[in-house]
């Protein structure tokens, strides 16, 4: 299932029939199984879209205990809000999600931040950057009227991007030295190249014997020293801010981890011809995200 185009996507996956075809080939490839007791003999209930266990009798259909589990709304459009997802580099609003696919706010607000909670099912465990590797600090959230500090609002984010490679994005409590050394032990591998950052003091200490640490001094408009620099992890700062301020006008702290989650993964994707196909699958394991547990 390759990178495919709309038009293409529409005309293969115009029924409900089609799509749930395809999740059943991704989530039991080896043929259906019971989700109670594992047992393969299975029978469809094709008027409920269900299949019945004879062995314990548990009835189950191939979006039970998955992010799309008890939803409503039609598998195709499911497929079309993922596609979406996955291919608008700056992100898909609510709003625009539910002008495209004519459902009603509420149901396109859940609906994008359940592909979001798939789309972050995937935790990285251990550092996994090598090479050359870029490391920056940013404050994300809006200015607040009529108070002294203007970054009340704000948020600080730490990104390390490998160059040519992946990048890895999360919201932190603070720059200190010890918040910024955990993040860069836990994403550069210390057998990387090197690491390259701005003049921040909490970034003295990160090299190693095989790994150097340089620098560029942006508070003296220092923005490039032969291959030195941060443009690459900036330009990741760029299309985050540019998709809130473009598409989402707007990011609630609350729900900040899963619009980097998913501005990483997408990131990581950007040239994987199987991107569509790589987030069913993280659709058909990811638990389910109920309303209430969003909006609580």
């Amino acid at each position: 299932m390759k990178r495919v185009n709309l038009v293409t996507l529409l005309d293969q996956y115009n029924t409900d029939d089609r799509c749930r075809d395809t999740l059943e080939a991704i989530r039991w490839p080896n043929g259906v199984a019971c989700l109670r007791c594992g047992d393969t003999d299975v029978g469809d209930v094709p008027s409920r879209n269900q299949f019945n266990c004879r062995g314990c009798g548990h009835r189950f259909s191939v979006t039970a205990g998955t992010i799309m589990h008890r939803s409503h709304l039609p598998i195709r459009k499911w497929f079309l809000a993922i596609y979406l997802m996955c291919e608008s580099k700056k992100g898909m609003s609510a709003n625009q999600l539910k002008r495209t696919l004519g459902v009603q706010y509420k149901t396109a607000w859940h609906l994008c931040h359940r592909i979001r909670e798939a789309m972050g099912n995937d935790p990285f465990t251990g550092p996994t950057l090598f090479g050359i590797v870029e490391v920056d600090e940013t404050l994300v959230g809006g200015r607040i009227k009529g108070r002294e500090n203007a970054h009340a609002n704000k948020h600080w984010v730490a990104g390390a991007i490998e160059r040519g490679g992946q990048v890895r994005i999360e919201r932190i409590p603070n720059v200190r030295k010890d918040t910024i050394q955990d993040f860069v032990e836990r994403t550069v591998s210390p057998e990387a190249e090197a690491i390259y950052t701005d003049e921040l003091r909490s970034y003295i200490g990160v090299e190693t014997d095989t790994r150097r640490h340089e620098t560029v001094r942006h508070s003296e408009e220092e923005w490039v020293v032969g291959d030195v620099h941060t443009n690459s992890v900036e330009g990741v700062w760029s299309l985050f801010k540019r998709s809130i301020v473009g598409s989402f006008h707007k990011m609630s702290v609350k729900h900040m981890d899963r619009y980097l989650e998913e501005l990483e993964f997408r990131f990581n994707n950007r040239a994987n011809p199987y991107i569509f196909r790589d987030t069913l699958c993280r659709i058909m394991n990811t638990d389910p995200l109920e309303y209430r547990r969003l909006i609580a």
